[in-house]
Order: C-alpha cells, then sequence, then structure tokens
C-alpha cells in the first residue's frame, strides 16, 4: 500500500488512533497506540518504546528501540467504535542507529526468507489450520472451563453451539481482507476451525497473529473465551496448528514434478528430509510451552513420532494428495501456542539444510504408527518427539542449524525463558499430585 491510499481509508473509515502492534519472543502481541495526529511520525520510523519492557528484547540500559511500519499490514479494525476506529500496522523492532534489531522474530523471519532466495527460490507458501477452543466466561468475565457446546467433527447447530461466534469471526476476518476457505467444529467439545487462504511465508505469519487477535475479540462479544492452549482438558484432541509448506520458483511450484515418485520433485525429498532430521530440534520452537507436550502423546490424532508419509495422517510429516500448484508438504506436529515467526524460520532452515546437502528422506511409513509398539517403532526406524519442553530444549541446544536460524539474541532469551519456565512447572505441586499421594502417605 501507498501512504496516500493508507490516508484516503483513514479519512473514509473516520479512524481516530492508531496501533503499531509487534510481537515479543513468546508470540505474545504488544503494541502502542497513538492518536491520529501521530501518524506521520509513526510513517516517518520515529516512535519509540522501551524494549526492555518487552519478554527477550535488551536491558535497562539499552531500552531505546524504534518502530518502523509495514505500509502492507495496514487494516482498519471493524469492531471498533463509530466514534472513532482503530487502524493498525504491523512492525519491525530497529535499534536506535538505524540497524535491525536481531532479538525481533518478524525481522529474523525475513533473514532466513534471504537464505532462501540465495538458493534461487522466490517464496515460502505457508498455510496453517489453527485450531481453538472456546470457554464459556464466568459471572465475573473471567474464563471458566465450561464448554459452550458437546459438538464433534463437522456438527452444525444446535449441537454446535459455537456456530454463530464462528460466523461472526469469518466475517470479521473477511472485511480486514482475509480469504476464508472453511469454518467447522472440531473434533473435541468446544474446539473449532476455521481455514484462511495460503500466502508467503512473512505475510502468512503477520496474518495468524491477526487472526488470534480477530478470534478472542469476537469470542469476547459472544460472552465467550477462546483459547489457543494446545492442550486445555484431559482426555480429548488438543488444538494443533498444521504447518502446510512449499517452496515457489516465480510461479512454478519447486515440489512438483509429474514425473517424480508421487509426482514429487526431488526438492520436496530432500525438503522432506530435512524436517525429519532436525525435527526433534526445532520441537521446542514449534511446540514451546510445557502444555505443548500433553497434546505430543498416543491417542489423540496428534504426532508424536519422527516420520512421515503419503498416505496416513499418524506421521508427523504427510503429503497432502493435490498436485500441480496445491503441492505441499504437511508437518502437523506445530501447535498454535507457537510464535509464528519463529516457527516458520525453524521450518524453512530445516527444509533447505536438506536441499543444500541433498539429503534423502528415510523410507515413508504407511502403517499407523499409533498401534505400533517400541519394538516395531525401531525396526522402521521412527524415533519419539521429545516428550516434554525440558527435553525439547536440550535438542535444540545441541542443533547448530535451529540455534543460527534463530540467531544468537533470539535464542539466547528463548532458551532463558524457556528454562524458567519449565523450573517453574517442575517446582510446583498439581492438584493431581494431591489428589493422589496426600491421604495415600
Amino acid at each position: 500500500m501507498k501512504k496516500e491510499d493508507i490516508l484516503q481509508k483513514i479519512e473514509e473509515e473516520h479512524v481516530r488512533f492508531i496501533r503499531l502492534q509487534f510481537t515479543d519472543i513468546l508470540g505474545t502481541i504488544k503494541n502502542v497506540e497513538i492518536p491520529l495526529s501521530q501518524l506521520d511520525k509513526a510513517l516517518d520510523n520515529k516512535m519509540m518504546f522501551d524494549g526492555s519492557s518487552i519478554e527477550g528484547f535488551v536491558r535497562i540500559e539499552e531500552s531505546d528501540m524504534y518502530l518502523h511500519p509495514d505500509l502492507n499490514t495496514f487494516i482498519v479494525f471493524p469492531w471498533t467504535s463509530d466514534k472513532g476506529k482503530v487502524a493498525r500496522f504491523i512492525c519491525d523492532i530497529y535499534n536506535p542507529d538505524g540497524t535491525p534489531f536481531t532479538g525481533c522474530p518478524r525481522y529474523n523471519l525475513k533473514r532466513n526468507l534471504e537464505k532462501m532466495e540465495a538458493l534461487g527460490f522466490s517464496t515460502f507458501n505457508i498455510g496453517t489450520e489453527p485450531e481453538f477452543f472456546l470457554f464459556k466466561l464466568d459471572a465475573n468475565g473471567d474464563p471458566s472451563l465450561e464448554l459452550n457446546d458437546r459438538g464433534g467433527y463437522f456438527d452444525l447447530a444446535p449441537t454446535d453451539l459455537g456456530e454463530n461466534c464462528r460466523r461472526d469471526i469469518v466475517l470479521e476476518l473477511e472485511e480486514i481482507g482475509f480469504e476464508i476457505e472453511a469454518s467447522h467444529h472440531e473434533g473435541a467439545p468446544g474446539q473449532h476451525e476455521i481455514d484462511f487462504k495460503y500466502s508467503d511465508a512473512l505475510k502468512h505469519a503477520d496474518d495468524i497473529q491477526t487472526f488470534k487477535l480477530v478470534v478472542k475479540t469476537i469470542a469476547r462479544k459472544h460472552n465467550l473465551h477462546a483459547t489457543f492452549m494446545p492442550k486445555p482438558l484431559f482426555g480429548v484432541n488438543g488444538s494443533g496448528m498444521h504447518v502446510n509448506m512449499s517452496l515457489f520458483k516465480d510461479n512454478e511450484n519447486m515440489f512438483f514434478d509429474k514425473k517424480g515418485d508421487m509426482e514429487l520433485s526431488e526438492i520436496a525429498y530432500q525438503f522432506t528430509a530435512g524436517i525429519i532430521k532436525h525435527a526433534k530440534s526445532f520441537t521446542a520452537v514449534t511446540n514451546p510451552i510445557v502444555n505443548s507436550y500433553k497434546r505430543l502423546v498416543p491417542g489423540y490424532e496428534a504426532p508424536c513420532y519422527v516420520a512421515w508419509s503419503g498416505l496416513n495422517r499418524s506421521p508427523l510429516v504427510r503429503i497432502p494428495s493435490s498436485r500441480g500448484l496445491s503441492t505441499r508438504i504437511e508437518v502437523r506436529s506445530v501447535d498454535p501456542a507457537a510464535n509464528p515467526y519463529l516457527a516458520l524460520a525453524v521450518l524453512l532452515a530445516s527444509g533447505l539444510d536438506g536441499i543444500k546437502h541433498k539429503l534423502i528422506p528415510p523410507v515413508p511409513v504407511d502403517l499407523n504408527i499409533y498401534e505400533m509398539d517400541k519394538k516395531e517403532r525401531e525396526e522402521h526406524g521412527i524415533e519419539d518427539l521429545p516428550a516434554t519442553l525440558m527435553e525439547a530444549l536440550v535438542e535444540l541446544q545441541n542443533n547448530d542449524l535451529i540455534i543460527e536460524s534463530l540467531g544468537d539474541h533470539l535464542y539466547e532469551h528463548f532458551i532463558e525463558a524457556k528454562t524458567i519456565e519449565w523450573d517453574m512447572f517442575r517446582t510446583t505441586v498439581h492438584p493431581w499430585e494431591r489428589e493422589q499421594y496426600l491421604t495415600s502417605y
């Protein structure tokens, strides 16, 4: 978008406030809101904020940071007040000397995309399927654990009582430019999925953050709380965010080869091999919280074993049946708690490593891995994904490629934050322990 187009849109929509939005290392959306009178200053990249107050940014003595709005991310939030609407830009973070801040997750994704371009590819196309739960708010307006429906896959009202909320979310998303492909109830009670069109990696990471914001905002208007927590309830499926990926060179999908085995190119197999090779190490980034590992267990459709297949959905990596421009690789382990900028960076780096070193993937596993015992999995060369956040962090710390894909600043602050998170979880006495042991010992 051009500046004059933005100014015209602001006038037409009666915008009064501008949000300068960015994402911290944990994937949390942050923003500085300014009145319209400060727009020119913002567009001149002169808006400062205190970086020392943001998780994983800088120390107190290095606190001054600058927000550089990306004009292509301008939208007007349709649900804001008629007395004066709110618009937003997504920003990159810069140092006072005008250099990009290496701790900015969005900049880090751009850095990895430059490496992709250096190998001759033009676009890293991404399509995701973020799932979420809807819980009722209590009398105080706080989230409860009471679900608003008991629906299952593809149920409809009245069984699916979240249908009206989902429909309003879709309408709001379409109004700000999303192309929605499907909306439906997921497998667990209270669980939902809204699929939007694939796009290049940077735009898609931006869209994931916008999607989460819209979902939570509109759910609140229905007296509901939307959560992207991977496993909020025991005994039912958790929420995933399957990531569909393809590499393009201009308008050609480099994963497609009409004459190749399964109509996949050599590049597609190499990229898949890179994903398989680094899967255990990137899991700390794609599944970044303690709760993520309550989802990655057998029996609830989430992959917990490192394998790939073109036929079934139990492995980590699946090759969907579409071919031609739609040829893609699907990584099924990722969950919606992931910082999308960091998750896409480590996935891209893993796949590109497979291409650079011409890696060959292991033999595909077309059997139901969930029904195999440990010995059978070992015979097929199938490894387990990390079972806890700490196991995943250890794997990450032993992988130079994934560390480099994050960069020193993000890696060090990520490890520090996640080690603290694990220690807090490890030392907390949980209700389950009291239920099991208080009267027995």
